[in-house]
Formats: C-alpha cells, sequence, structure tokens
C-alpha cells in the first residue's frame, strides 16, 4: 500500500479530463496527442488537489483514502449564483481544463468549471504497483462515488469562500465517450447534485461482442475504400503466414508477436480515421492506390506509419500484451488500465463479424479473452450483463440527460440513440460527425480552439447540434434556479 497517497489529511481545489480524445481499441488518448493538447491549449492546468478521497465506497469498514487530482477555471463564474460546470475525466492523465466548446458554454452561462482525475489515472495513483490485486478498486462504480464526494467538497469550499452555509449552486455534468457514460450515469445515480448532463458519445452499452463498430467502420469508408481495406485485410494475413518478420517490419511493428495484436493495431488505424471525422486521410489514397494498380499493402503502411503513428502519435507498445502486463506505474499505464476496466466492466470486444468484415477474423472473441488473462491472470472476465443491469444500457432511464453522437462514429452502437421525452432525455444526432465532435470541434489534433466547428466536414450539422445543447441546458439550469432555496439549488 502507498501510505503517502493513502492519507487523510485536507487539501483543497481541483481537474480536467481529455478522454474526448480516444483510441478505438480502448479510448484511451495517446501520449503524443495530449503533449499537443497541453501546447497553450488549457484554460488552466495548476495542479490542485482532494486529499481525502475514500478507496472503498462500497466498505464500512475499509476506511483508507488516496488524494485525486483536479483543476478549476474562474474566469466566467459569476459570483455566488452562477452554475459550476463538472468536466469529468475519463480513462487517461488530466494535464488541466482544456480550451474547447464546454469553455464557450462556460463564458455563455457564467460558469465555473472544475475538473477530476478519474482514479488510478495520471497522478491519481493510489497504489505503487498496479499488479492486478491492487486494481480491485478500478472501476466506474467507484469512479461515480468519487466525483459525488468531491461535487459536496467543492460546493462547500466555495460556500466558505464566499462565507455562506447551506447554498447549493446549480451543476452540470460533461464527458465524452467513456467520461460521457459517466456523465450519463452520474445523472442517473445522483439526480439530486446535478442539474442536467451532457454525455458526448456516452459508450453506455456494455457489449460483449461490438461486431457493429467494424460494421460501422465498412459503412462510414463507403464501398470502394471498404473494398480496399477488406483486400488489405486478406493480403496482410497471406504475408504473415509466409513472412510475419518482414511484414510486421513495413508497419514498424516488429516486436507485436501475437498476430491478433497485429492485427488489431491495423484494425485500429483504420478505424480511427472514421472515428474522428477524416476518412480521407485513409481512403483517398488506398482508392488512389488500387486504381492505379499499386501495392495496396504499402500504401496502408505508409497512411498507418505516417498519420496512425505520427500524427496521432500512437504507441505500438500499446497493443503488446507483453508490455500490457508491466505493473510500474508510467506516463504509459493508462492502457493497461483501461484493458482492465474492459476486462472486467464493459468489453466492447471489437471482434470481425461473420460476414463482410474490414478486420480480420483473429481478432474474436477468444483473443479477447486469452488476452484478459494473459495480462491479467485467472479470472478476469467482463460481466457486462451486470453492468447493464446496474446502469440500464441504452435503456439509462436518467432524467434531464442529452446524448450527443456522429452518424459516422462506430461508437455511436454502445450509446443511447433514441429520445425519452417522458424522463426527460434527449439524443442529438450530429450527420457525417465523428466521435465527440460537439464538445472538441475540428481537428481534434491538433486541438481546435474553442472546439472550433469550422473544419469540420459538416460544419453546419455540428453548429445545429451545439444550439439544440444550449436550448436544454438554458432550460434545465433555469429549473433549478427556480426551486426553493431551501431544497437543492439556489
Amino acid at each position: 500500500m502507498r501510505q503517502g497517497w493513502l492519507i487523510s489529511t485536507a487539501a483543497s481545489s481541483l481537474f480536467i479530463f481529455l478522454s474526448f480524445a480516444a483510441v478505438s481499441h480502448g479510448l484511451v488518448p495517446p501520449r503524443t496527442l495530449l503533449n499537443r493538447l497541453s501546447e497553450g491549449r488549457y484554460l488552466n492546468s495548476t495542479e490542485l488537489w482532494f486529499n481525502n478521497q475514500t478507496l472503498d465506497h462500497f466498505s464500512p469498514y475499509d476506511h483508507r483514502q488516496f488524494r485525486q487530482r483536479y483543476y478549476e477555471f474562474l474566469d466566467y463564474f459569476r459570483i455566488p449564483d452562477g452554475p459550476i460546470f463538472l468536466v469529468i475525466c475519463g480513462e487517461g492523465p488530466c494535464s488541466g481544463i482544456v480550451n474547447d466548446y464546454i469553455g464557450v458554454l462556460a463564458k455563455k452561462f457564467g460558469a465555473a468549471v472544475v475538473s477530476l482525475e478519474h482514479r488510478y489515472y495520471g497522478k491519481t495513483t493510489p497504489f505503487d504497483s498496479l499488479a492486478t490485486e491492487n486494481l480491485k478498486y478500478l472501476s466506474s462504480k467507484q469512479a461515480l462515488f468519487d466525483l459525488a464526494v468531491f461535487r459536496q467538497y467543492y460546493q462547500d469550499s466555495l460556500n466558505a469562500k464566499l462565507n455562506r452555509k447551506e447554498i447549493e449552486n446549480p451543476w452540470f455534468v460533461f464527458g465524452g465517450s467513456y467520461s460521457g457514460a459517466l456523465s450519463a450515469w452520474f445523472r442517473l445515480k445522483f439526480p439530486h447534485l446535478t442539474c442536467g448532463s451532457l454525455a458526448s458519445s456516452a459508450v453506455v452499452l456494455a457489449v460483449y461482442n461490438f461486431t457493429e463498430f467494424d460494421q460501422q467502420v465498412g459503412e462510414s469508408a463507403g464501398a470502394e475504400c471498404k473494398a480496399a481495406l477488406q483486400e488489405i485485410t486478406q493480403l496482410v494475413e497471406q504475408k504473415l503466414a509466409t513472412n510475419g518478420k518482414a511484414i510486421r517490419a513495413s508497419f514498424n511493428a516488429d516486436h507485436l508477436e501475437v498476430d491478433g495484436d497485429f492485427m488489431y493495431l491495423l484494425a485500429d488505424a483504420a478505424a480511427i480515421a472514421f472515428q474522428y471525422g477524416n476518412p480521407d486521410k485513409l481512403c483517398k489514397p488506398l482508392v488512389e492506390a488500387k486504381k492505379a494498380g499499386e501495392d495496396l499493402v504499402d500504401a496502408y503502411a505508409k497512411y498507418v506509419k505516417e498519420y496512425y503513428l505520427g500524427t496521432f502519435g500512437v504507441n505500438v507498445l500499446d497493443y503488446d500484451q507483453n508490455y500490457l502486463k508491466k505493473t510500474a506505474i508510467s506516463e504509459d499505464s493508462s492502457t493497461r488500465l483501461w484493458w482492465f476496466q474492459v476486462c472486467t466492466e464493459v468489453a466492447y470486444f471489437q471482434v470481425a463479424p461473420s460476414n463482410d468484415s474490414i478486420r480480420s477474423s483473429k481478432i474474436d472473441t477468444k483473443y479477447h479473452l486469452d488476452l484478459c488473462k494473459n495480462v491479467f491472470g485467472e479470472g478476469v472476465f467482463p460481466d457486462v450483463d451486470a453492468t447493464n443491469l446496474y446502469y440500464g444500457g441504452t435503456k439509462v432511464a436518467g432524467s434531464k440527460i442529452i446524448f450527443a453522437n456522429g452518424s459516422q462514429d462506430p461508437w455511436r452502437h454502445a450509446s443511447k440513440q433514441t429520445s425519452s421525452p417522458d424522463l426527460p432525455s434527449y439524443t442529438i444526432t450530429c450527420d457525417n460527425c465523428g466521435h465527440c465532435v460537439d464538445i472538441r470541434g475540428c481537428p481534434q489534433s491538433p486541438l481546435a480552439l474553442e472546439g472550433s466547428e469550422k473544419n469540420c466536414s459538416s460544419p453546419d450539422a455540428v453548429h445545429k447540434a451545439r444550439q439544440k445543447i444550449q436550448e436544454h441546458m438554458d432550460l434545465w439550469l433555469s429549473e433549478c434556479q427556480q426551486q426553493d432555496t431551501g431544497r437543492s439549488f439556489i
């Protein structure tokens, strides 16, 4: 146990999240992408610490605590009754409050912005080692209670600063991708602590065999590009059987000894182009190479090395199961941590469909289960039924939640796509948009300041989606402010 972190002394202030930029196999942001986002792109990057977070919220006997990193941005805050925006950090390190579209919303609504780093990720490390036995407290359920405890701590701290008691500012919660699911689930489980939630590209449905992911990649690619990708997969599999060392080397992936790991890298590299709304980066050179009779595998290798490993900054080691076994805490720990959540809670196993697949048939259920066992040991298995029973899956019954999805995003099939006006809970679809575009804008690397939509393939669609988001927020925040001050909100 890391006694230096598991302490009970008091401290103050808050954090952010970067899970809106997410790699398809995990959702984890590549380290280089995080570094690029940090180049003058933050509203605030001053670290603050909450020293009294509970390690196990579900045990009445375990009173251990740990330190949790957070950030705050108060420049737009309308003192004393402005709203507080809680931006949830997901499955990666948090380095500050990003200057994306949430900053624009904060200015419009006069909001303070606070953000809390997810337990275990970044500098929020309860233990000295990431050995499997130390990961037992890494779960979405524990993370939601972290947010609830922190929310109360921050509200009390604000009241103390403003010399007042038992006053509640209106709170609104934001998240994208996995943290988008956390945003929806927080509203579901703690409706008294927030006025509403924006769940951008929120993966609320735990899926065991997620064949829809590959199918959406094919649909988004179009007939010509899809056919080229399928041919590439077949050619690479043939080369693996005859000269695996050479074909791996051509993709700068020499050390990926497991065929499934290598083919997963290649499948992710294709998916990312559609996930983030950059299909031309992938499809244009492949279709041109096909028409010119050039080597398709060489053309794809060029794309993978220049765009996926270069521009996006993905580390090939993230696909190496031997590397994922490493329990030492480092800048690259996020991938191991997210795989643990995948292998215990949500699965999202991106298996190849039985027919018309783009990805290799080597990426099947057995591959994923073997990875979980190999990396974390016996007995680690994703109980998706329990997760969906606990949260509701796509039938999540939380009220005042906005589910925003991009029509080209493969992850949308794990999100809620049908509105429930009776709750109310609304879905907004951004046509021809990718993952979390409503918050991040285009491009996502390098970051478009204030989440600008002007470089998106369909800027009008992004603008319309954002208008609807603002309308819901305006209504729900107003309803909060009109409530009896003796109850919850100002």
